[in-house]
């Protein structure tokens, strides 16, 4: 495979995880250095493994995970994209606190429901028989970047503009995760 075929490859995968970016840090406001290394560095991660893991599982278990990768990350991004939507609609007075999307339970879902494309990608690279590992550092490298990158423009427009870019962002997580379900379904 060549390298701009893998390059290609990366960005595709990485625009889900800039878009999720963007919507989750705009409820940050103020993404800090280490909100922002936490996301690239988890997303960056998790798009490594998941082609390595796809790889080895071959076509073995394929047709098992078909069935239903595409029901999960639908539901892990419409639950993110709803807590921020529902985040977004409280009274301005309210005392509620923000969960940070770069930490904890929230930084797993995303993580794993951003990168579950990646996974289909590493069984293709088994069935065509290509090297998974050089094609994986790009793919992380890429996406560790672009999430960098799409936490910066989030924070900034969640700065500007506040609740409704957050209700915007929840939406767009939703919309990644509807996408997703319609690719495979049909």
């Amino acid at each position: 495979m060549d390298t701009f075929a893998i390059f290609g490859i990366a960005v595709g995968l990485a625009l889900d995880c800039f878009a999720v970016a963007v919507g989750s840090s705009v409820a940050l406001r103020r993404a800090t250095v280490r909100q922002t290394f936490r996301l690239a560095f988890y997303f960056g991660l998790f798009q490594f493994l998941m082609p390595v893991v796809g790889w080895l599982a071959g076509l073995t278990v394929e047709q098992h995970v078909a069935l239903f990768d595409h029901w999960v990350a639908f539901g892990l991004l419409a639950f993110v994209g709803g807590k921020a939507i529902w985040s977004a609609r409280r009274e301005k007075g309210e005392k509620v606190r923000a969960d940070d999307p770069t930490q904890g339970a929230t930084l797993v879902v995303l993580s794993v429901a951003t990168s579950i494309d990646a996974l289909a990608v590493g069984f293709s690279f088994a069935m065509l028989g290509v090297t998974v590992w050089g094609p994986s550092v790009v793919i992380g490298l890429v996406t560790a970047a672009l999430t960098a990158l799409g936490m910066q423009v989030g924070s900034r427009l969640g700065e500007r503009f506040g609740r409704r870019v957050e209700t915007l962002g929840g939406l767009v997580l939703i919309a990644i995760g509807l996408k997703i379900l319609l690719q495979h379904i049909s």
